[in-house]
């Protein structure tokens, strides 16, 4: 059995003279892994211990318990090694990213290009200098992360350049989005990515606009849906209708917004946001996971908020309650009024 592992495994050997700790490496595909197997005095595998290199339990990732059981039913040392090679190769197979180490020359040539580039715009390299994100501002000063997988033939300047032109083109999107967060009072998203190009803003006590901005056109009439109570929601919906021809792209959108509606926005500079942060008149909190009160009691002496789950679930409790198609009809919890609430779907 020695003899057979050396020939088969000429870099694991053992370490002790009872043989009993092997150390060294294992080679599968070309590739070379490091190992420690400590054996019982008794050298029984059962109650051996392995002790792998970082590569080596990333790619058994998954595969313990068959190591695991590999080693509970294998004869003797040379039987289990062959085993893990096997499982080693079906890993390997599964996750090209593994199959290879880079050679001398790929690093020089990455640290050559991070020398032209700047290391100051380096934010992160993992492990296998596979994956990096880099900094990179445009030219209003606002940081962005490009994140760069090390497989293109392009050099990381080329890709940042590219990227700097991406950026720019959307420079007057995020000067609009800029202009709302700072002007108005967000209420979703709660913190808004580069991504985000949808805003909730307030209006007032439990009234809201919600506008998607296209990032190609962004100073063009956005997608507008008003939210709240009907009697609240109404005059504003038909302003909305009437003046949208007036207008002007050539205007920023939050403008155009307060002339379209006729109505200025509260501000962080006039307003407290805690004014706007109605509670669910059920569940008595504001957010709900990622959702806030969006469905109002539509008689004007009420106007409670409650989140659309909420509300869908008191209302689908009460034997009074009726559903028609994805419309469940009931009385408001808190004034009997009649209410209504589209049905929550879930995955």
């Amino acid at each position: 059995m020695e003899r057979s592992l050396i020939q088969d495994n000429p870099l694991l050997l053992p370490v002790n003279k009872e043989k009993t700790v092997y150390d060294g490496f294992i080679t599968v595909q070309e590739r070379d892994f490091r190992l420690r197997i400590v054996l019982p005095l008794d050298r029984q595998l059962k109650m051996a211990k392995l002790h792998c290199c970082w590569q080596l339990k990333h790619l058994l990732r998954g595969y313990e318990q068959i190591v695991k059981q590999r080693l509970q039913q294998s004869p003797d040392l040379v039987s289990f090694i062959l085993e893990l090679k096997t499982v080693l190769e079906v890993g390997l197979k599964s996750r090209p990213e593994c199959r290879s180490i880079p050679s001398p020359q790929y690093y020089l040539l990455l640290v050559a290009e991070m020398e032209t580039l700047g290391w100051d715009k380096l934010l992160f390299i993992d492990t296998e200098f596979r994956t990096l994100r880099l900094k990179a501002e445009d030219t209003c000063g606002r940081e962005h992360v490009l994140t760069v997988k090390l497989k293109s033939k392009s050099t990381l300047q080329q890709l940042l350049a590219q990227f700097l032109l991406v950026l720019e083109s959307l420079a007057e999107f995020w000067d609009v989005l800029d202009e709302i967060d700072s002007k108005t009072w967000i209420l979703e998203p709660e913190k808004p990515s580069r991504s985000d190009t949808m805003r909730r803003i307030a209006i007032g006590n439990n009234v809201s606009i919600k506008v998607e901005l296209d990032p190609r056109h962004p100073k063009m009439l956005p997608e507008c849906c008003l939210l709240g109570a009907e009697h609240a929601v109404t005059p504003l919906r038909n302003k909305l209708n009437a003046n949208m021809h007036s207008w002007n792209p050539d205007a920023s959108v939050l403008l155009n917004l307060r002339d379209v509606l006729e109505i200025p926005f509260p501000s962080p500079a006039t307003h407290d946001k805690s004014s706007f942060n109605m509670e669910c008149g059920i569940c008595y909190s504001y957010r709900l996971e990622a959702a806030i009160p969006d469905q109002v009691c539509n008689d004007p002496r009420c106007g409670q908020p409650f989140h659309q789950a909420c509300l869908y679930e008191w209302l689908r409790a009460l034997p009074s309650s009726r559903q028609s198609f994805s419309i469940v009809f009931g009385e408001c919890p808190y004034c009997s009024k009649p209410i209504t609430v589209k049905m929550v779907h879930t995955s």
